[in-house]
Formats: C-alpha cells, sequence, structure tokens
C-alpha cells in the first residue's frame, strides 16, 4: 500500500478549494450561522488528548448550545456513564471540533476552537432541566465556523432511511463484551425506564 506522507502530495491529488469553500467561514457566530445553530438538538464533540483522540454524541431538548457571546459557546455535560474521555482530553490539550446536525436537513455546520471545562455555578445554572443542573459546562472558544456540503448526508439518505431492523442492540453488545453477565434481553427491557430517571 502506498501512503501519501506530504501535504504537497495530497494537495496535488485534490486541487486547490473552491473560493465558495474558504469564503464561508467566519471566525464568530454570525446571524444566519446563529440560527442554524440554535435550531440543532445534536452534535458531535471531537477532542484530543495523549490518550488518543475521542468523538461523543451530545443532545438536548432544544438547543444542544447556549451562545454566551459572538465567540463562544456553553455546552452541558450530563452525566453519563463516567468515563469522561472528551472532559479529560480537553481538560489536557482544549482542542474541539463541533459537528452540528438537524434531522431533515442535509447541511452540517462544523465549529473549531479550544475549549475549557467549568463548574461554574451561573452557567451551570443556564441549563437547568427537570430540577437538575449539568455536573459541568464546556465552555467552546471559536477559531472557526462553517458550513459543510450535503454531499455525505445526500449519498447516504441518513434522514429518508430507517436501517435499524436487525442491527444488533446495546444490550447485545454488553452482553458480548461481558461474556453473558450482562443479559441483552433483560438489559434493553429495563433500560428506557432507568434512562428516563437518569436523562438529565
Amino acid at each position: 500500500m502506498q501512503k501519501i506522507d506530504t501535504i504537497d502530495a495530497l494537495e496535488a491529488l485534490y486541487g486547490a478549494p473552491s473560493e465558495v469553500a474558504l469564503r464561508k467561514v467566519a471566525r464568530r457566530m454570525t446571524p444566519t450561522y446563529r440560527r442554524w445553530i440554535a435550531a440543532s438538538r445534536f452534535c458531535i464533540l471531537a477532542t484530543v488528548g495523549a490518550d488518543g483522540c475521542d468523538s461523543t454524541p451530545r443532545g438536548d431538548d432544544g438547543p444542544v448550545v447556549q451562545e454566551l457571546d459572538p465567540g463562544t459557546l456553553l455546552m452541558p455535560d450530563w452525566r453519563g456513564n463516567n468515563r469522561l474521555d472528551s472532559l479529560r482530553n480537553i481538560v489536557s490539550d482544549g482542542r474541539v471540533a463541533l459537528m452540528f446536525m438537524v434531522p431533515g436537513d442535509n447541511i452540517v455546520v462544523r465549529v473549531n476552537g479550544r475549549a475549557i471545562v467549568t463548574e461554574d455555578a451561573a452557567l451551570r445554572a443556564r441549563f437547568v432541566q427537570a430540577g437538575r443542573e449539568p455536573a459541568t459546562v464546556i465552555v467552546v472558544d471559536i477559531a472557526e465556523i462553517y458550513a459543510q456540503c450535503p454531499k455525505a448526508l445526500l449519498r447516504s439518505g441518513l434522514w429518508a432511511r430507517d436501517d435499524s431492523a436487525g442491527v444488533p442492540s446495546l444490550g447485545d453488545i454488553l452482553a458480548e463484551m461481558t461474556s453473558g453477565e450482562i443479559a441483552a434481553q433483560e438489559w434493553d427491557k429495563t433500560f428506557p425506564e432507568r434512562a428516563a430517571k437518569t436523562l438529565w
């Protein structure tokens, strides 16, 4: 297998980016990007740290982030499995990338920047849900924001299909990884009730 090992060799295969691809980039929130991100209840958070990279889905009942100011986004970190992979990376490195999606829309909006994790009481209070606050808030300093070409979602038909029939459940995965110590059917049966109690 031939490895491409220089940027020049890589760029020679593709050519220069289009003018539109360069002009769509903003360094802070604009009115149009603000409207789009406010409609997004779901995004992927990507981080990098000493032990490697991580990406994790983030979702909320309403906008998945809030705008603190035109150059800063706030993302609540609701309690989950306590692995803290993304948070550990942010604390040790700080580089983040966010990929926002809106169901039914084939555009993806991306934000790159640097982040910190805070337990600031005033920031946590902005995200109260069902009487609960997030454990921490991720504060993202925007370096760039831009819309992604919709071709990937168009090719995949992501919003126009349901391929979930026959896909292994979370219980199936846990049963495999614990050599049957976790019973798949029981896990899947009881999970919705457990999740409802700890969603926020």
